[in-house]
């Protein structure tokens, strides 16, 4: 395991140093907000190789041959001067061995992180130097409506069903099957959070609602991966947009996947019946900064824009409830967000559902060939493990299409298409500076999308272009860094930063395996033909930015391909051009995932896909997957409510099959 040393916890605040230099403002140094124990907890989060080999990174800063990676003298990192350690990070961002360019930004995006993202306290003159005004303070405590089980000896349960994951698929399941009548036991790895438990501060948040603590990454640290890990899951972090699945998408899914249902009208009524009850709507018209600009930009070029809907309730046009609303994906203290938190578990827990958070599942238990259950570790408040088991007549996985097929993988499955087929809706950042003052971190996430390029040259593949969240920390891992300067002042126009993202529609996937632990690895690389559409996309955001008035528009690639505009006229339009012709290997631009797809395929063909129609493996009866690694392929919109839908007709699925037994039961 991953530990600080007294000779790395230093070589680390030089490091932080070097990415946030001191600048003449008076602004502190990065080392100022380096919290060690935040980051050592981090590191742990990782699977072995990987906390080994940033181990092995550290080991290569301090010593003399460091000076062979970069053509430097041969001292280690603390010996360097100033300008010596700026260059040498310069010289791995752009080098041609990929390990250079991995260890540059893993210590790139961890140090910037916990500096921009630390609270008010840790780095007292960051937040005020960007204008970025930090959460409201905490709201008044209230009574949890939901009621865990804490277990403080080896316990085991018995249920009817057992439910691993309680995000948009776990939770939709558990709340169906415990109104019908079903004993539920729901399983989460994450913690219970409730109101003033979201502090809203970004290095908190990601560090207790996230998977890795918001580290989670592909085996090459190119493509980081946000993946929710609390209970209410996805729902509880995401950015509220509940998009119906495209109708080209679903026949797409029916067609090619043998998988009929998605075309019924009963999956239709799935998808209306958790519509209704997470209380989707488009009420509320309020645009921040940079909606606002994709809005106007998008509408000036003839394109045209729409407004998301959201699963929100309970908002009135005041400015705290506008405020507030772009702080939710790290946790909604006030409750307006509608996600499994508030509706299917709370209603699950209301019919006599048990609901044990933190609490891991290391296997699901399988005798001659059904499961039977699952053997899982719960950590106490104290840290204490106590060991748990549990005896289900059926058990429903929903841990998220990297953690799933982990978990079955572990369990000793080995479909040869279980973990394929990884889809990531590969997204970049492409920000601009607006004259104005945008203050984007207000106001809804994501509130507006353009879909003119949903699906290119005549495919199902293509890109919509959103808005995201944009707390500093999140900026500054996006924002491509050149030197401690150029990024420390690039952060500090954040109030005048409007940000798109590019979220493709992958056409080719990764996959997910486990190591010799049983931990996930993650392999991804974007291949040419969803890389040139999202390179489509990254040239419409551009486009859309400058005719909604953007001065400077960043283009995301490490060197920071710069725009400049005028009165929405383009003045260097030969640098959008040349944007195809750079070299796009891993780490040379940030590539980021919300979205994780697929990798225990539905369909009706059971030599490719891990999953009956009805949702069960066909290895192993009683055993079910209620989750996004169940699509098919990728959604091509932000997946909530179609995983919703999915789980809900699951749901109804397995009430039928109760019926049945019960029927054979009572004629026997």
């Amino acid at each position: 395991m991953f530990s600080l040393t007294p000779a790395r916890s230093l070589l680390l605040q030089a490091l932080a140093d070097t990415f946030i230099p001191t600048l003449p403002d008076g602004s502190p140094a990065g080392s100022t907000g380096l919290n060690l124990e935040k980051l050592e907890a981090a590191i742990r989060e990782q699977p072995e190789g990987a906390q080994n080999e940033f181990g092995q990174l550290l080991d290569l800063l301090e010593k003399p041959l460091l000076g062979l990676t970069w053509f430097g003298p041969l001292k280690s990192f603390r010996k360097l001067d100033t300008a010596q350690r700026e260059h040498l990070l310069q010289s791995w961002a752009a080098s041609n061995v990929p390990q250079l360019r991995k260890g540059f930004q893993a210590l790139r995006k961890l140090c910037t992180l916990l500096y921009y993202g630390g609270s008010m306290t840790e780095v007292p003159a960051a937040w005020g130097h960007l204008g970025y005004p930090g959460p409201d303070e905490k709201p008044v405590d209230s009574p949890r409506p939901i009621r865990t089980l804490q277990p403080t000896e080896d316990t085991v349960y018995e249920c009817d069903v057992l439910v691993i994951g309680s995000g948009a698929g776990g939770g939709v399941v558990a709340g169906e099957l415990a109104e019908a009548g079903f004993d539920v036991l729901v399983i989460e790895k994450g913690p219970y959070c409730h109101g003033c438990d979201f502090t809203q501060r970004e290095v908190d948040m990601l560090g207790t609602l996230y998977d890795a603590k918001g580290t989670l990454c592909t085996q090459d640290g190119s493509i980081g991966i946000l993946a929710g890990s609390c209970l209410g899951g996805g729902t509880t972090v995401n950015w509220a947009g509940a998009f119906r699945t495209p109708d080209y998408v679903l026949q797409e899914w029916a067609r090619e996947h043998n998988a009929p249902h998605f075309t019924t009208l009963e999956f239709k009524e799935s998808l209306n019946a958790v519509a209704r009850t997470i209380s989707v709507n488009t009420n509320y018209t309020r645009h921040n900064g940079q909606n606002q600009a994709l809005w106007d930009g998008s509408t000036k070029l003839g394109q045209e824009v729409k407004l998301i809907p959201r699963n929100e309730k309970g908002l009135t046009d005041s400015d705290a409830h506008f405020r507030s609303l772009g702080y939710t994906t790290l946790g909604d203290a006030h409750g307006i967000k509608q996600g499994t938190l508030n509706t299917y578990l709370l209603t699950a827990f209301e019919h006599g559902a048990r609901i044990l958070a933190d609490t891991k599942v290391d296997r699901v238990t399988i005798a001659n060939g059904r499961a039977t259950g699952a053997s899982a570790v719960h950590t106490a408040p104290d840290g204490r493990p106590v060991q748990i088991t549990v005896r289900a007549r059926r058990v429903v996985v929903a841990g998220g299409a990297i953690q799933t097929p982990a978990l079955l993988l572990r369990s000793g499955l080995k479909h040869p298409h279980l973990g394929r087929h990884l889809h990531l809706h590969p997204t970049v950042v492409v920000g601009a500076r607006y004259p104005q003052v945008m203050n984007s971190w207000h106001g809804p996430s994501m509130s507006v999308v353009n879909d003119t390029y949903t699906m290119l040259h005549g495919t199902n593949f293509g890109a919509k272009l959103e808005t995201p969240p944009t707390h500093p920390g999140l900026l500054s891992m996006v924002l491509p860094w050149l030197s401690g300067k150029q990024h420390h002042e690039l952060l500090r126009d954040a109030d005048h930063l409007g940000s798109f993202i590019v979220l493709t529609r992958d056409r080719d996937g990764g996959r997910v395996t486990i190591d010799k632990n049983g931990a996930p690895l993650i392999d991804y690389t974007l291949s040419d033909f969803d890389r040139a559409n999202l390179l489509e996309g990254v040239r419409a955001a551009a486009q859309i930015h400058v005719a909604a008035g953007a001065s400077t528009v960043y283009l995301p690639h490490g060197t920071l391909p710069t725009l400049h505009a005028n009165d929405g006229i383009l003045q260097n339009p030969e640098v959008l051009d040349k944007l195809p012709h750079l070299s796009w290997k891993p780490n040379q631009f940030g590539l980021y995932s919300a979205h994780q797809m697929s990798t225990c395929r539905m369909g009706g063909d059971a030599a490719t896909h891990p999953l009956k129609l009805n949702g069960e493996t066909v290895e192993v009866e009683n055993l079910f997957v209620a989750d996004a690694s169940a699509f098919p392929a990728c959604s091509g919109v932000n997946p909530m409510l179609t995983i919703m839908a999915l789980a809900h007709f699951t749901a109804q699925g397995l009430k039928a099959g109760r019926t049945v037994e019960q029927q054979t039961a009572a004629v026997a």
